[in-house]
């Protein structure tokens, strides 16, 4: 049987808004009782418009806010940061990737640093090793030993994300939420970043949760899918079948009006590019 990676249970988000003038404070419902599970080696898509809740539920899952109310257990084991806080060792099973990779990466860091960051904190990995694990990441990557003393601003965007997801991936987190990771790249690096997503998965056995608006590039990466919409799920299974019958009208409104953007999509469409 597989084993759960993640499991969230009635997830509700709350946030308590302060009044004007002429109106009193009002309470927002951002998400309003979501349950769902993560298997391990395979990939949850959350997608949906802006405002619909995916990015407040992601915080929550990151372990960046507490839920209002339901229960989160990772690996089994109960979180709950509101009361007791957050251990350096479940700290170390949940990392993110952020949508804009040169705004997540410290400008004044070498990449070797910024590799080497999280096993500092959170590890006492001599530092010898450390960057030993840095240079094997990197490789990992696609990337080379000669850009672990480069800078950020010294890759273009797709390099950038590699170097994030690197990062994310040096404490061997259980769990790596992916918060529309390809959204800020060009459809052709779009493309490499996916693929590189997916053999990693293979490789290390890697459970995603992975937020995106784009339910094209979903298609391509999720084994499940969730349809957020004002802070519920209103569509939740595997991807074949919410693709092929979705059967909420909001799920079939994103399909009408999402483009493709899947590889071979992406290839086609690059392809037409150069014939015009």
């Amino acid at each position: 049987m597989a084993r759960i990676v993640l499991d969230a249970r009635n997830i509700v988000r709350d946030y308590n808004v302060a009044g004007g003038l002429f109106r009193g404070g009002r309470t927002v419902h951002a998400v309003k009782g979501v349950s769902f599970t993560v298997e391990q080696g395979k990939t949850l898509a959350i997608v949906g418009e802006s405002g619909c809740g995916k990015s407040t539920l992601a915080r929550i899952v990151t372990l960046i806010d507490a839920p209002t109310a339901g229960d989160l257990f990772i690996d089994g084991e109960k979180v709950d940061i509101a009361r007791h806080g957050l251990s350096k060792e479940m700290r170390r099973k949940v990392q993110i990737v952020f949508q804009n990779p040169y705004g997540s990466l410290n400008p004044r860091q070498k990449i070797g640093d910024i590799l080497g960051e999280p096993l500092k904190i959170n590890t006492d990995t001599p530092a010898s090793e450390r960057r030993d694990r840095a240079m094997a990441m990197l490789k990992k990557v696609g990337l080379g030993p000669e850009h672990y003393n480069r800078y950020p601003h010294m890759f273009s965007g797709g390099q950038r994300q590699r170097i994030a997801i690197a990062r994310a991936l040096m404490l061997n987190p259980s769990l790596l939420v992916l918060d529309e990771p390809v959204s800020a790249l060009d459809l052709s690096v779009q493309a490499q970043v996916l693929n590189l997503l997916a053999d990693l998965q293979d490789e290390f056995k890697l459970t995603y949760v992975f937020i995106s608006h784009d339910l094209s590039v979903v298609r391509y990466i999720a084994d499940d899918v969730m349809v957020m919409y004002f802070g519920e799920a209103v569509e939740y299974g595997p991807r074949d079948a919410v693709f092929t019958n979705p059967r909420h009208a909001y799920t079939q409104t994103l399909f009408a009006a999402t483009p493709r953007a899947d590889v071979e999509s992406i290839k086609a469409r690059l392809a037409r590019k150069r014939a015009a």
